[in-house]
């Protein structure tokens, strides 16, 4: 059955999208919402109209026409001449990095020292962070990033972090406005805006930058952690990690399927493969069953670092497929190789099932891994 009926912690029966071919036509459906305050939450309590709507300029948690608008004016952004820069910038921070955990002398956590920051640098990159800023910047994304807001103090520090960051963009839009550099964030603002009632405010292209900020830390963070635990698991995988970056790199991304789901719910009734979903009906969509389809890969629950991944859904599909996937892509390519280069006889320092897990339901990763070398 391409869906299937499923009961939400909130007693709404909703459904669950599970194949290939259902994800990807769930996804690009525009008679789906992707907004949270529609949503029946699948993870925990939480019904419509309890999350209030999302803030202007936070595109990922917005509909077109909206979501377009605020889309489009991206999209140009991530252009192969600045991918090319930031490939370039991202060589020497990986090479930075990699000297600074060897610094630390064995076992040192892969996490603190390479995992986090070397993801971090590279938004600063994308967005024009100034470098006597990036620390505290930096600082207050891993807060808002890193943890799961379970425990109270922690939820009161993300909170924190979260409010510090807001005014952070603000004032980074207000400093890109009066003197513009290279980034993403400087092109935004000053870009000249076509048609009546089109210009962004200040609010909406700080939200932006919150939206490319919270798509591109955690998310890379995270695969180089877990995806640094596969290849460790078998010499052959790095060795072949080695040899062909780029096939390698598909396949830990459809194996390890980071956003193992996302959440649709029915602006009207929608058919799906014969299956009505009534208007309202919140659909689990899951990103991670769909990449290990056996219908779409043969052997799917095997680390086949040489197979062909064409169309995986690691970073969605449809409209609100990543925008920053590219650059994703060439963090991992630099990032794996280089690791793998520099530390020939990287293991992990702890035995696995010691390594501490995210508590997170959404994102998985780990929140160390110490790992030793010769």
């Amino acid at each position: 059955m391409p869906l299937s009926p499923m009961t939400f912690p909130d007693g709404h029966v909703g459904w669950r999208a599970h194949d290939h071919a259902t994800v990807r036509a769930v996804l690009s459906n525009n008679g789906f919402s992707i907004r949270p305050d529609l949503m029946h939450n699948p993870f925990g309590p939480g019904s419509p109209g309890d999350a209030p709507p999302s803030p202007p300029g936070a595109f990922t948690d917005h509909d077109p026409p909206d979501h377009t608008r605020y889309r489009g004016r991206l999209t140009g952004q991530f252009t192969v001449r600045r991918m090319r820069l930031l490939a370039e910038r991202l060589e020497v921070i990986t090479a930075e990095h990699l000297d600074g955990l060897a610094a630390q002398g064995s076992p040192a956590d892969l996490v603190e020292h390479f995992a986090v920051p070397v993801p971090g640098l590279m938004i600063c990159e994308l967005l024009g962070v100034p470098y006597e800023r990036r620390a505290e910047f930096q600082q207050d994304a891993t807060t808002l990033t890193g943890g799961s807001g379970a425990e109270a103090g922690e939820a009161e520090a993300m909170f924190e972090a979260f409010g510090r960051l807001q005014r952070f963009m603000l004032e980074m839009v207000s400093a890109k406005r009066a003197r513009p550099s290279d980034d993403v964030l400087s092109d935004l603002v000053n870009s000249e805006v076509t048609g009546s009632g089109d210009a962004l405010t200040d609010d909406e292209m700080a939200a932006m930058g919150m939206a490319l900020l919270g798509g591109g830390l955690d998310t890379t963070t995270n695969m180089l952690s877990l995806g640094t635990l596969e290849l460790l698991r078998d010499p052959a995988r790095v060795e072949a990690m080695l040899a062909n970056p780029d096939a390698a790199v598909e396949e830990l991304l459809r194996y390890i399927s980071l956003t193992p789901a996302t959440v649709r719910t029915a602006l009207e009734d929608v058919e799906v493969d014969g299956v009505v979903v009534r208007k309202g009906d919140t659909v689990l969509v899951e990103l991670g069953s769909a990449n290990h389809d056996p219908a779409r890969y043969a052997d799917p629950d095997v680390l086949d670092l040489a197979r062909g991944t064409a169309g995986h859904l690691a970073f969605g599909h449809g409209v609100h497929q990543c925008i920053g996937q590219h650059l994703a892509r060439i963090e991992l390519k630099i990032a794996f190789p280089g690791l793998f280069t520099r530390f020939p006889k990287l293991r992990l320092a702890v035995p696995e099932d010691e390594l501490p897990r995210r508590a997170s339901l959404v994102i998985g990763g780990l929140e160390r891994m110490p790992v030793a070398w010769d």
